[in-house]
């Protein structure tokens, strides 16, 4: 194998297509390794250990989501539905354009409880989820309203992302968006 240098960014993009496809206990510092062209040692210059891995790679795309995704729901400036359009897009983009589901999702029924690090931050991912879709259908519903209906449809697309990759076919998930999007048109 041709051994290039990568740098931390890089190595988190390439874990993250690993434990989504493979889950967590499936891949080990050798396959990350692999996926980088990296050797497996060079992995130990950005990380002490796999735990670490995972939990930079939860709180990368917890990164991602909350500035590219999230950060929509509180664009005032704009419309409510002209918001949560661009807001479905986005999640559209990310969950149609990568294989292996949702990571959180995925590790959160995965790992065992004694990984509190682990669910600490899959936890905050979905609260940022559900407070920013809430905060978007308050614009129509009362607050503890907007906030079940939010969870609901996180639950919802939840379910609806791990249909899409057992049935590899993207109808049901693409419903859920169309269903949030109604809940704001005028």
């Amino acid at each position: 194998m041709a051994i290039k240098k990568t740098n931390k960014e890089e190595i988190l993009k390439q874990s993250v297509k690993r434990f989504k496809l493979q889950g967590y206990y499936n891949t080990s510092m050798a396959d990350i390794a692999s996926s980088c062209g990296i050797l497996k040692g060079s992995l130990y210059h950005h990380f002490k250990s796999k735990d670490d891995v995972g939990l930079a790679s939860l709180r990368f795309i917890h990164s991602y989501f909350v500035d590219e995704v999230y950060a929509i729901a509180y664009k005032d400036e704009l419309p409510a539905f002209e918001r949560i359009e661009h807001y479905i897009q986005k999640i559209d983009d990310y969950f149609l354009q990568s294989e292996g589901g949702c990571i959180f999702g995925n590790f959160a029924l995965e790992l065992p409880k004694e990984k509190e690090a682990f669910r600490e931050i899959i936890r905050e991912d979905f609260d940022a989820w559900v407070d920013s879709l809430a905060y978007m259908l308050q614009s129509r519903y009362a607050k503890e309203e907007a906030l079940g209906m939010a969870k609901e449809y996180v639950a919802l697309t939840q379910g609806a992302i791990m249909m899409m990759n057992l049935r590899q076919d993207t109808t049901e998930y693409l419903a859920v968006g169309e269903k949030i999007k109604k809940l704001l048109k005028d």
